[in-house]
């Protein structure tokens, strides 16, 4: 939840760009308001030969707006001009511009193209997001976590998660990414990185392109699920490809094959892994550093009662009962398994908290 101090700060961008958009309607009220009045003031002379106060003026300029003149007819061209010019041009300023305007700050909710085009115009360095399916929601919810930016393009109105990402206040642009209007919406000229996550391998590349085109230092990652265009992507597009497929299949395979592993994932030819090994034979007495010098593990998390500490010092000895997660390559991992005496332990009971998200036993 942002403070209210960060609330303001958003409102006031907010109204700036919304004043940006609405320079000209605001420019021709100043002039109407402003402008005729003076006029008003310095021209009008009454059947009597009385001339007015700029207050009487202003009240004048005000009624005109609804047709109703409150001075009475004079033989001045300047006058009649002003008397036959002001109602039609006020009125559209009142429809097109004041409504609108109004309506555009006080109705942010409604989550229209227009809304989330000026909301976009408060943003720079943010990520724009392309697709409210399950793998888009879950990046937009873990980059809000780190506190950045989020803008997320979506097709359809019955997407999975649009009712979830209005509930979160996300701007949320329903459009064709094919449209040449989507992308300048999202302000993306001004975004740090575009994540392409539609379920749409063509789609995902036509939107990386044209973000390319638009901002050409952006950072682009793309989901694709051929693996082969994925690699073509990365060598020819320099952007990050990442295939569904190639993240899950490892996840899976361990989870198969060790229920103890917790996540997984690759380090160019390396396959990593992170496990959690509750302290009991071989590790009693052995420090953080050691583990890591002799078997290439690194602690990243240390439990010892009810305290939990991220990174422990390499000084740190651990201790019976303690519950370690420690990173490694998995030959590594197996190795420090074997050390412990748990190559061929069954896993534990509760082997289900341990499987990767996403993935669950079914045996």
């Amino acid at each position: 939840m942002k403070s209210p101090a960060a609330r303001l700060m958003v409102d006031l961008r907010y109204l700036r760009a919304l004043s940006r958009r609405f320079r000209s309607t605001l420019l021709l009220a100043a002039v109407i308001f402003g402008a005729g009045p003076l006029l008003y003031h310095w021209r009008y002379v009454g059947p009597g030969g009385d001339r007015i106060s700029y207050g009487e003026a202003l009240h004048h300029v005000y009624f005109l707006l609804f047709g109703q003149p409150s001075l009475p007819y004079v033989s001045d061209w300047l006058v009649e001009t002003l008397n036959i010019l002001i109602p039609p041009v006020s009125i559209a300023l009142v429809v097109d511009g004041v409504v609108r305007f109004a309506y555009l700050f006080f109705a942010r909710h409604k989550n229209d193209k227009e809304w989330v085009s000026v909301v976009s115009e408060t943003m720079k360095g943010h990520v724009v997001v392309c697709g409210a399916g399950r793998v888009g929601y879950r990046v937009v919810t873990q980059l809000r976590e780190m506190g950045k930016d989020v803008v997320v393009v979506e097709k359809r109105e019955d997407a999975t998660f649009v009712s979830a990402l209005r509930d979160e206040n996300v701007p949320l642009l329903i459009d064709d990414t094919r449209s040449p209007l989507c992308l300048p919406r999202t302000h993306v000229k001004k975004a740090s990185a575009i994540v392409c996550a539609t379920d749409d391998d063509l789609a995902n590349l036509n939107i990386a392109l044209d973000a390319r085109r638009l901002n050409p230092g952006i950072r682009v990652v793309i989901r694709l699920f051929d693996d082969d265009l994925g690699a073509k992507v990365r060598d020819t597009f320099k952007a990050e490809a990442l295939s569904s497929s190639s993240l899950a299949a490892p996840a899976m395979a361990l989870a198969a094959l060790d229920p103890r592993l917790i996540h997984s994932f690759r380090i160019g030819k390396h396959l990593m892994v992170v496990s959690l090994f509750v302290v009991r034979d071989g590790l009693p007495g052995m420090n953080v550093s050691q583990v890591r010098d002799r078997f290439g593990g690194l602690a990243l998390s240390l439990i010892r009662g009810e305290t939990e500490t991220l990174h422990p010092n390499g000084d740190v000895v651990l201790q019976a009962g303690d519950q370690v997660t420690i990173q490694a390559s998995y030959p590594e991992y197996c190795i420090l398994r074997t050390f412990t005496g748990e190559a061929d332990a069954p896993a534990y009971a509760d082997h289900d908290n341990f499987l990767m998200p996403g993935y669950r036993s079914t045996g």
